[in-house]
């Protein structure tokens, strides 16, 4: 495991799933974590406690990101723990929903560009005074964004957006020395993802992934670690495909 030591990280929607992962594993390797949530605050609770009992240092933060003023709310409450200096950002938080095009509505695609679209352009724009030449940004974005997979055509939207961002973003911030990239879960053992909650589902997953097993939230979060380290230095502006080999 990467040595993180002395860093500090934000991740966003860390109270279950990838977030929650992705948080426990920075904390692993040596990273002041502090864990994002929405309304899951116990959850929340679950992981810092997790996280110092074996060791860590982590606090929670409880934010709104769907609203306009919630990504602006998160900075300010980080600032006034980490001060003016944030390592890693894992901009992860988000939300899914299936239907077909003749369904969606105009509320739920607001709804899906507002949590996984807006709020991490303005997190990382409040946040960018605390970031310096080694820090880096993590967004997660899907195996969506460059294959269809049922009825998710608002939310790959999203996720294709996500994946300009890291380009535009990491070309701006690159002479700062802030790498920005992005991971790419394919189908995820998750709360989110009900997908895999039936027998049809889970056959459908493995018919279209070259390894025959179900990912789970380690899966993504060790890379997630990988790009947050310094191993991962001189990579920026990629996205990641974890996916297990999904739609080859």
């Amino acid at each position: 495991m990467s040595n993180l030591t002395g860093k500090t990280a934000l991740v966003t929607g860390a109270s279950r799933g990838i977030g929650r992962a992705a948080a426990l594993a920075l904390a692993k390797s040596g990273a002041q974590v502090l864990v994002h949530y929405r309304s899951a605050q116990k959850e929340a609770d679950a992981v810092v406690e997790d996280i110092r009992k074996a060791g860590g240092r982590a606090e929670k933060l409880g934010a709104d990101l769907s609203m306009p003023n919630g990504p602006h709310e998160l900075a300010r409450q980080a600032r006034s723990i980490i001060g003016d200096r944030l390592d890693i950002l894992v901009a992860n938080a988000g939300v899914s929903k299936a239907a077909t095009i003749e369904d969606t509505t105009v509320k739920d695609f607001d709804q899906l560009f507002a949590v996984n679209v807006r709020a991490p352009y303005f997190l990382i724009q409040q946040l960018l005074p605390t970031m310096c030449a080694g820090s880096n940004i993590i967004f997660t974005s899907s195996l969506v964004a460059r294959a269809a997979v049922g009825d998710l055509s608002a939310y790959a939207a999203t996720k294709g957006a996500v994946d300009t961002l890291v380009k535009h973003f990491a070309a701006s911030l690159g002479s700062r020395g802030i790498r920005v990239n992005a991971v790419a879960p394919g189908v995820v053992q998750t709360d989110m993802s009900h997908f895999t909650k039936t027998e049809e589902g889970r056959n459908v997953t493995l018919g279209m992934q070259a390894l025959k097993r179900l990912a789970q939230p380690n899966d993504i979060a060790g890379a997630i670690a990988f790009l947050a380290s310094d191993e991962a230095r001189w990579i920026t502006g990629d996205t990641l495909q974890v996916d297990g080999g999904s739609k080859l």
